[in-house]
């Protein structure tokens, strides 16, 4: 199977081996990061640091002026970790190549604390009137309009063969946040879509439109809740939950919402992406194939996902279950040259399970995945790296 690597540029620049180990894993491509929300990277064979802290969501390349001009919102360069005006992306990227390595982007769309820190405006609002500035309001026009924008710009970099775009539609209640304090109550994914449903005045208007007042669900979510936070937790899981917690209709009404709007962004994302591409170029998109779910792999309809784009970054790791899951609903829909990636972490102390990557690559394939994404090659530790080399090596 096709293997692929995560890299951030920081894991390449200033070290002369990182290509080239790389290659040496077995991976015939590499999906580097172009736009990227921030973080705080370990970098653990790296000649010069160990960490790597990017303060803020930014693009790893110096975006254009012209495109850009007269936009309220546009993206950030990156922080102090990158020099101004320099193309960390663009220098990685030459660097991977020129060890062989066919070099994908890698976008990170609706997920930028930045933005929501900066423009109020733009962010989630959810049932008690928290704004949560990491996540953009996909349903709001100038939110989509630059999103699309971005999506256009980040993907298609020089030399890039295709793209992968992550967090194209909802993102939500749950976020790796700076010294997040919301463990004390425990969520299960039917109340964190509760948590994640939107009150901006778009959104309002869009749950008129699908026969709801906007007040009248607020104050269901509130109560639907109110046992959750009284019993320190919930672990409800799945749309049957979800409905069982708002009633069926209220739950299909706000979903069917939710939907139009990530698949307006997801269609106009693409169609920009395909737009200013050469031809050949691929178009993925991270997903989970329960339409409700918010994040980095955003809730899709499988059919639907496959008419726009050319395939499915799918979260794989776990036992056989949790890729079942998410690998089967898209067998249907599947058509000649479609993408079906299963993206496994191999880093150990992120969970993941290097040492049976062989194996699960294989039950993935058995399910119908026609290539591997690797998370993270940058974070792994070296230990983790020689296992995947070995894997990959017993796949063939």
């Amino acid at each position: 199977m096709r293997a692929s690597a995560f890299l951030y540029p920081w894991d390449v620049l200033g070290d002369p081996e990182a290509a080239a180990r790389t290659a040496a894993l077995g991976v015939r491509q590499v999906t580097l990061a172009s736009a990227y929300h921030s973080t705080r990277a370990l970098t653990p064979r790296h000649p010069g640091h160990r960490i790597v802290t990017a303060e803020h969501a930014a693009v790893l390349y110096p975006p254009d002026a012209d495109r850009w001009a007269g936009r309220d919102l546009r993206p950030y360069p990156a922080g102090d970790w990158a020099p101004a005006g320099d193309d960390p992306y663009g220098r990685a990227a030459a660097a991977l190549a020129g060890a062989g390595l066919e070099v994908h982007t890698w976008v990170v769309l609706a997920h930028n604390s930045r933005l929501g820190a900066e423009h109020p405006d733009t962010s989630v609002v959810n049932a008690y009137g928290d704004r949560y500035p990491w996540a953009p309001c996909i349903a709001r026009p100038a939110v989509r309009d630059h999103l699309t924008a971005l999506a256009a710009e980040a993907a298609v970099r020089p030399g890039a063969a295709g793209t992968e775009l992550e967090s194209c539609g909802w993102y939500g209640f749950a976020h790796l946040h700076a010294h997040d304090k919301v463990g004390g109550v425990a969520l299960g994914d039917a109340a964190q879509y509760l948590m994640s449903l939107c009150f901006c005045p778009d959104c309002r208007n869009g749950y008129a439109a699908q026969g709801l007042d906007a007040g009248e669900l607020a104050a269901l979510v509130r109560r639907a809740l109110e046992p959750v936070w009284s019993a320190g937790g919930s672990d409800a899981a799945g749309w049957p939950a979800v409905e069982k917690l708002l009633g069926a209709g209220p739950a299909a009404a706000t979903l069917a919402w939710r939907t139009r709007a990530a698949r307006a962004l997801q269609e106009a994302a693409v169609g920009a992406v395909r737009a200013a591409a050469p031809p050949g170029f691929r178009v993925l998109l991270h997903a989970d194939p329960a339409p409700y779910r918010c994040g980095a792999n955003v809730g899709v309809d499988a059919g639907h996902l496959l008419g726009v784009a050319d395939g499915a970054v799918l979260p794989c790791t776990g036992g056989p279950a949790a890729r079942e899951a998410v690998l089967a609903p898209f067998g249907p829909h599947r058509r000649e040259g479609t993408v079906l990636a299963a993206n496994l972490t191999v880093v150990s102390g992120m969970g993941g399970s290097p040492a049976t990557l062989a194996a699960d690559a294989a039950h993935a394939a058995s399910l119908g995945a026609t290539e591997l994404r690797l998370y993270h090659a940058g974070l792994a530790s070296d230990a983790d790296l020689r296992t995947v080399t070995e894997q990959l090596a017993e796949l063939g």
